[in-house]
């Protein structure tokens, strides 16, 4: 029985990996493990999107903040013009400016808004996709369990077969075993006669 395990061991050792680079396109440890990957890639690169994105919405956001500042500082400035003797012309520039800069901050304020609308969706889909991703992994266990467990059947049944000997005959090494013991037996046996004929023969003498 040592045997036994001992050989079955050494060979799901030698197949514990082995499954999962088989060559046999319908195995599904094959299919699950190419589509796994697919996925880790696809993970990878809403990951990398996301990253851009968060990016994207930092530079908006000090470009909009830099926008508020320039139109507050160009208000108060068109303000100071306003009230000085002869500064029309820069009071002019100063609320154009004024007027460019709050487009600016409110074209950038709603893409702040998209912006962060869609890192929800890229936030949603990312964490659906990585329970999915997880989901896969265990699944990828199972049926690695499934599979070798079939294996350890497989080989057992094919161990104890190479044990077994046609037509209900015995094994050679079970003949031996019986031999011996008919042999120590008879030798027990003529050990007793031998005792019992010494002694029948010491009181005949006797007599």
């Amino acid at each position: 029985m040592t045997d036994l395990f001992t050989k079955l061991k050494r060979t799901l050792e030698a197949d514990l990996y082995a499954v999962m680079e088989t060559k046999d396109k319908k195995h599904p440890l094959f299919k699950l493990n190419q589509y796994l990957r697919e996925s880790e890639i696809e993970v990878r690169q809403v990951q990398r999107l996301m990253e851009r994105q968060y990016r994207l919405k930092e530079e908006v956001k000090r470009e909009h903040q830099t926008a508020l500042e320039m139109a507050q500082k160009r208000k108060g400035q068109a303000e100071i013009a306003g009230s000085t003797e002869g500064a029309r012309e820069l009071y002019e520039y100063a609320v154009r400016e004024q007027t460019i800069y709050e487009d600016r901050a409110s074209r950038l304020e709603h893409m702040l808004v998209q912006i962060d609308l869609d890192l929800k969706q890229l936030e949603d889909k990312f964490t659906t996709m990585k329970q999915s991703l997880k989901d896969m992994h265990i699944k990828r266990l199972e049926l690695m369990g499934q599979d070798n467990l079939a294996k350890v059947h497989g080989k057992m049944e094919e161990l104890l077969e190479k044990g077994r000997v046609p037509n209900g005959k015995r094994k050679s090494s079970d003949r031996d075993s019986d031999a011996l013991d008919m042999r120590v037996r008879a030798n027990h046996y003529g050990m007793i006669m031998d005792t019992r004929l010494a002694a029948m023969e010491k009181e005949a003498k006797k007599e």
